[in-house]
């Protein structure tokens, strides 16, 4: 069991309750990003709906491993945000490299394909989604994805190496419209009573598995709404909640769960994994940066240009926007906008020094927060949020005596 979660010991405490019938209805993840939740989530669910025993084998070739492994088991249900397209442009890369030189983990390298794709689609099951006025248009999305998936799923011989390559971008780029588009920052109070209703109908076999990912960023309705079926779940399913703040989760979800905790890996064991998952052996960084080398944009230019807009609000001068959204990539994707917005708020550390820097680093985190809202869920462009985040920084450092230049 837990046999490609790599440098965790939670898979062995995971294992020891499965064996032993110990494993309860309901269990949160918690650890740093990039430390194996979600695959340790979609093992689980692999594992407790495997046909075989000994029970749980990645190499066991019953139907139902053979669905979870490639991630179209209907028993699956995958919920909540993720930045996955910087891991699709990864593993298409991983699996375009090992095609065109024949490599003997081409397989492997497949399977990460398939399966960093579904990570995306999985959250656009249309049971989750019913009643959402982008349902049309979101299935327009997933039926050209499964297209051109299709010809580069198992057990289909591949084609040659330009159209593989090609299939490759053209999923990757239908991917990432997908995910910036319509992929909700945090979980709709809509999705989880659908959810709650697919869960009460009982599977004809298996057991059903419901993986919420970053569990922490639920609204408080959407919290509630959980928490009623955390309180009398189905007897047949399983419940995994994934978060990387802890502490965020509210206490009465807390104590309806058992917490299993993922320590963050060392560089050499993030390396270790890039090696193995990724086929790299030249990159020194960690996991997380690895995959930001797949970003349109560098991080280092965007925390230049988090530079220019910061420097402008501790000046009061005007920056121009328009060039630093471009110079941003107009933040598509949207993890570019994360990145520029966490730069900012990174540059105003030195301010907690004061109070009166404290009290103004909060309400200029509420600002931040205002202005991802305003570009994410509001779909204001983000050269006119950026004008009003500016605009509401220059009064708040007005007002605090331009405590902003403790900063610079």
């Amino acid at each position: 069991m837990y046999e490609n979660l790599v440098n965790q010991d939670a898979g062995k405490l995971l294992a020891a309750d499965i064996r032993h019938n110990r494993l309860p209805g309901a269990i949160l993840f918690a650890g740093p990003e990039a430390s194996g939740k979600l695959t340790a989530a979609l093992e689980t669910a692999r594992i407790l709906s495997c046909h075989e025993n000994p029970q749980g084998k990645w190499i066991c070739e019953c139907p139902s491993c053979l669905q979870h492994k490639s991630l179209v088991c209907s028993n699956l249900m995958l919920m909540g945000p993720r930045d996955c397209s910087l891991e699709i442009s990864a593993a298409a890369k991983t699996f375009i490299q090992a095609h065109f030189i024949n490599a003997k983990f081409i397989d492997a390298a497949r399977y990460l394909f398939l399966r960093s794709v579904r990570k995306l689609t999985l959250r656009f099951n249309g049971i989750l989604w019913e009643g959402d006025s982008n349902l049309n248009k979101i299935g327009s999305l997933i039926e050209e994805i499964n297209e051109n998936l299709e010809q580069l799923d198992f057990p289909r011989e591949l084609p040659d190496n330009s159209t593989v390559k090609k299939l490759c971008e053209d999923i990757a780029k239908s991917c990432m419209k997908l995910e910036d588009d319509f992929l909700y920052d945090s979980l709709p109070i809509s999705q989880v009573r659908n959810m709650e209703s697919w869960a009460h109908i009982k599977s004809e076999e298996g057991r059903k598995t419901v993986i919420i990912e970053n569990a922490d960023r639920m609204q408080n309705s959407v919290r509630n709404a959980l928490l009623k079926i955390l309180e009398e779940p189905p007897e047949d399913v399983v419940f995994i909640l994934l978060t990387s703040k802890r502490n965020a989760i509210m206490q009465t979800i807390l104590s309806r769960v058992r917490t299993y905790n993922f320590a963050e890996r060392t560089k050499e064991q993030q390396r270790d994994v890039i090696t193995r998952v990724f086929h790299n052996d030249d990159f020194a960084g960690s996991l997380n940066e690895y995959l930001l080398t797949y970003l349109p944009v560098t991080p280092s230019e965007i925390k230049s240009q988090a530079r220019i807009f910061y420097n402008s609000v501790a000046k009061h001068e005007i920056c121009n926007i328009d060039e630093i959204v471009k110079n941003c990539g107009k933040f598509y994707p949207r993890i570019e906008l994360r990145l520029f917005l966490s730069d900012l708020a990174h540059f105003m550390r030195p301010m907690l020094n004061s109070q009166a820097g404290s009290e103004a680093a909060a309400k200029a985190m509420g600002l931040l927060r205002n202005c991802s809202d305003n570009i994410t869920l509001f779909n204001q462009s983000p050269v006119s949020a950026l004008e009003i985040l500016l605009r509401d920084l220059f009064a708040l450092n007005n007002s605090f005596g331009g405590v902003f230049c403790e900063a610079m």
